[in-house]
């Protein structure tokens, strides 16, 4: 787990340093219209919603923009694109990775057809639904930084307050607590969390493969350009792998351009 938590920490830092920010505005304005859509426009009573426009702020997405996705999603807006709905697709990467991807799209026809080529481009090829979902299990994933807070976090007292709040784990890179959940508690952590000042950086449902692939060298280089053209792709939401992160494949990663 601390693997993957370390990834996901890499992740978001390059998509920090993302010159192309509307994509990243538009990944979460689909996702906060496609909540407003499944469980209404009120984030109160919406706790998908409410975690979506928190993802939202904190990469500085205008509240103008959240509230228009908001209002798309409850039909009050139509803008004339269609309805954006979630899917899912399986394949295998360079070296027999097994990819779970998830898409939020209007168009199932234009994305398949993007999620195949990328996939025969580099490599690997699309699957059939269920080929490799199993090797996968859905926990939730929330990520506090450190120095984000109003106050100073003593790391041995927020593990306790967490694990009492229902989290399952918790990791540290020294600026970034990572708080792992079970798939069906993730909201009430979350809000657990809120409640005692603590600023949630971003909290989401990801995948973590039950076992890990170690890969050599030219195979991690492959699959994470193929990773990062799923990321590039606007109606890829995550991109998960079973590939083993440990401290030598991230180098690999954080040395990629």
């Amino acid at each position: 787990m601390a693997g993957h938590s370390k990834w996901s920490n890499i992740k978001h830092k390059k998509k920090k340093e993302d010159k192309k920010r509307n994509k990243i505005f538009n990944k979460h304005l689909r996702e906060i219209s496609v909540a407003a859509r499944e469980g209404g426009g009120d984030p109160e009573m919406n706790p998908r919603l409410d975690t979506a426009i928190n993802n939202a702020k904190s990469d500085n997405v205008p509240k103008d923009n959240i509230e228009r996705a908001i209002k798309k999603g409850t039909g009050e807006l139509d803008e004339g694109d269609g309805k954006y709905e979630d899917a899912t697709y399986e394949g295998y990467g360079p070296g027999g990775i097994a990819y779970f991807i998830e898409v939020t799209t209007n168009n199932y026809n234009r994305t398949v057809g993007e999620i195949r080529h990328i996939f025969s481009s580099h490599g690997g090829n699309l699957g059939t639904d269920g080929s490799v979902g199993y090797l996968f299990e859905q926990k939730g994933m929330i990520r506090i930084k450190k120095e984000d807070q109003d106050h100073e976090i003593d790391e041995e007292e927020f593990m306790l307050q967490a694990i009492d709040a229902g989290a399952e784990d918790i990791d540290t890179d020294g600026k970034v607590l990572n708080v792992t959940t079970g798939r069906e508690s993730m909201y009430e952590v979350n809000d657990k969390l809120e409640e005692m000042d603590y600023d949630i950086e971003s909290a989401e449902l990801i995948r973590i493969p039950m076992t890990e692939v170690k890969v050599e060298t030219d195979v991690a280089e492959s699959n994470f350009k193929l990773m990062e053209k799923f990321e590039d792709n606007d109606d890829v939401s995550n991109v998960f792998t079973n590939m083993k992160m440990d401290d030598e494949t991230l180098a690999i990663a954080e040395e990629m351009d």
